[in-house]
């Protein structure tokens, strides 16, 4: 069947023997606990260190520095497979497509080889702060204040919807460092939490959807860092996070392209099965239709992730593509959830189906990373 049959024109077999661990790790260390951490609303802390064990923890960081030297195609493969099960609740790409790369892109060869090999084993849990009660997409209006004081920064704010919030040793922070506005004055700086005076973190957030990923509000008051913690220079921090943003967008779509696939999956399997009016509901021309324009959707999104990855890999891949592919990706996987939900009709409303998280966790897609709104002005800017 189309939807099974596919390789991807990027894949090796170095790739296909990744895909075929991390299908196996995840088959017997995340689909068993699923509904628990939805329960718990985080995953266990010892999972970090059983996917490093894997090897399946900042894939793409150098050797090193305690990484696997791979490339954004290994990430990929993980966000797909992570994506075939519905999981949630792992914010790997989180932790290593994107704040490891961050140490990786602008510390210094010590941040590197003091924070990078704990984040490969999972000893380390990383994270990053951005998103303020006030300020979303807009990153230009970040409050959170770092005061230089002696030998430390003292950093005063408030985050919010930060993911792996409660297991973060790591947290790297956008902070205003200058009296200059927008993004002139904003600087990153990595705080090490444990036993952190003037770090707190607050409530653990009641999503809509995500509820096994541990996402909440952290807080600082009077927090000293010290200055060897900032990324780069001073003042950088708005540039820095415009380099990285791209990857970031970039694996929210193959995520969303790769979760739109598995939704149409789960929904055939269904509707061969389920009868309705003495015969299955896939003999109705209702259901061939929908589920024809779904896979033509979710095809869609993933021949276009199919060929930014590559030009990622290669250095290639431009922000407003990056952003076209976030936005595009995730539309589709909103859409292909909500029409093979219904095709459930009341089972898909209950959490026990997969396709209940597949359709909760999508409409989140469509937010962090930057809004869609956002991503589509980006790209016509660049017109």
């Amino acid at each position: 069947m189309i939807l099974d049959d596919y390789r991807a024109p990027w894949a090796t077999q170095e790739l296909d023997d990744l895909r075929e661990l991390a299908r196996t790790f995840i088959a017997k260390e995340v689909v068993p606990n699923q509904e628990r951490w939805a329960a718990q609303h985080m995953v266990d802390r010892e999972f970090w260190r059983a996917a490093g064990r894997a090897g399946l923890l900042c894939i793409s960081i150098p050797e090193e520095y305690g990484g696997g030297g791979a490339t954004f195609a290994h990430e990929a493969v993980i966000a797909e497979e992570q994506a075939r099960v519905g999981d949630d609740a792992w914010a790997n790409m989180v932790h290593s497509t994107i704040v490891a790369h961050y140490i990786d892109a602008f510390g210094t060869e010590e941040q590197k080889q003091r924070w990078l090999p704990g984040m490969a084993s999972g000893d380390l849990v990383g994270a990053i702060a951005m998103t303020e009660p006030g300020t979303g997409s807009d990153l230009q209006s970040v409050r959170t204040r770092a005061r230089r004081d002696g030998e430390d920064y003292v950093i005063d704010g408030a985050k919010t919807f930060i993911s792996n919030g409660t297991h973060c040793d790591l947290l790297v922070i956008v902070a205003r460092t200058g009296e200059d506005e927008g993004g002139k004055g904003l600087s990153l700086i990595v705080a090490e939490t444990e036993g952190l005076e003037g770090f707190e973190r607050g409530r653990v957030l009641d999503k809509v959807g995500q509820h096994g990923q541990d996402t909440r509000e952290l807080f600082f008051s009077g927090m000293r860092v010290p200055a060897g913690n900032l990324l780069g220079t001073e003042g950088r921090g708005f540039a820095q996070l415009m380099q990285q943003l791209p990857q970031e967008r970039l694996i929210i779509a193959v995520a969303g392209a790769a979760s739109a696939t598995a939704a149409v999956r789960e929904t055939i399997a269904y509707v061969k099965e389920r009868k309705a009016f003495g015969q299955n509901l896939m003999s109705f021309q209702n259901t061939r239709f929908v589920l024809a324009e779904c896979a033509a959707e979710a095809t869609a999104a993933r021949s276009m992730v199919d060929g930014f990855i590559p030009r990622h890999v290669a250095g290639e891949l431009d922000a407003a593509s990056a952003s076209m592919a976030k936005f595009f990706c995730t539309d589709v996987q909103n859409n292909v959830a909500d029409r093979c939900l219904q095709l459930f009709g009341g089972y898909g409303y209950m959490n026990e189906y997969p396709i209940a998280r597949m359709f909760t966790s999508a409409r989140v897609q469509k937010i962090y990373g930057g809004t869609n709104e956002i991503m589509k002005e980006l790209v016509a800017r660049s017109f």
